[in-house]
């Protein structure tokens, strides 16, 4: 999806209760896997800063990066004292150019992002140069199984492109799912250190 479709989203995100159930459950997930207490965090993806918010009480500081102008407005409308925006796809050129990402993160978080960028390896390796030594990327998206259609990762593919774009002491999991109607729908966690 381009930015601009993000954008038609944006207005009623915040009230959507799946969105919001989505962001609850991948914060828990992380409070109990990291401790990012005073933490630098990067929020790939961020959108109007659900999980943000959930970050910002404990986070040292956060960046939040989204192409989406009108989530990133969302964002903004919050006023939260310790996060600094930025609405752009993720380059070499943006990080060459922007001191806010050139300082280097504890911890990065992509929830429900990485499945959108259009190429993923590539999106993971900008990750892991912003990752400060033994700083951690974690990511969130849709469990994908062998032979399913649509959007999402298999524990596989994350754990092979994590160890590609140079990450070690990778762990994948499943740690909560969302129900789907007739039925319900894993979320897959990836976990990695530089």
């Amino acid at each position: 999806m381009s930015a601009n479709s993000w954008d038609d989203y944006a207005e009623g995100w915040d009230s959507n209760s799946d969105v919001v159930t989505y962001s609850e459950r991948a914060f828990q997930s992380l409070a109990d896997t990291i401790d990012f207490k005073g933490a630098r965090i990067l929020d790939f993806g961020c959108g109007t800063g659900l999980l943000t918010e959930r970050l910002s009480a404990q986070a040292g500081s956060i960046v939040a990066l989204d192409p989406s102008e009108k989530m990133i407005s969302v964002l903004n409308a919050k006023q939260l004292d310790n996060v600094i925006t930025i609405q752009s796809e993720l380059t070499e050129e943006l990080i060459k150019q922007n001191k806010h990402l050139q300082a280097g993160f504890d911890l990065i978080v992509a929830s429900s992002a990485l499945a959108f960028v259009p190429d993923y390896l590539e999106t993971l390796r900008l990750l892991t140069q912003l990752l400060n030594e033994n700083g951690q990327l974690v990511q969130w998206d849709w469990l994908k199984e062998a032979g399913d259609a649509g959007s999402g990762f298999s524990r596989d593919e994350i754990a092979h492109t994590f160890r590609e774009a140079g990450l070690s002491g990778i762990r994948v999991s499943v740690p909560f799912s969302m129900d789907a109607g007739e039925g319900s729908m894993d979320v897959v966690m990836g976990v990695g250190s530089r």
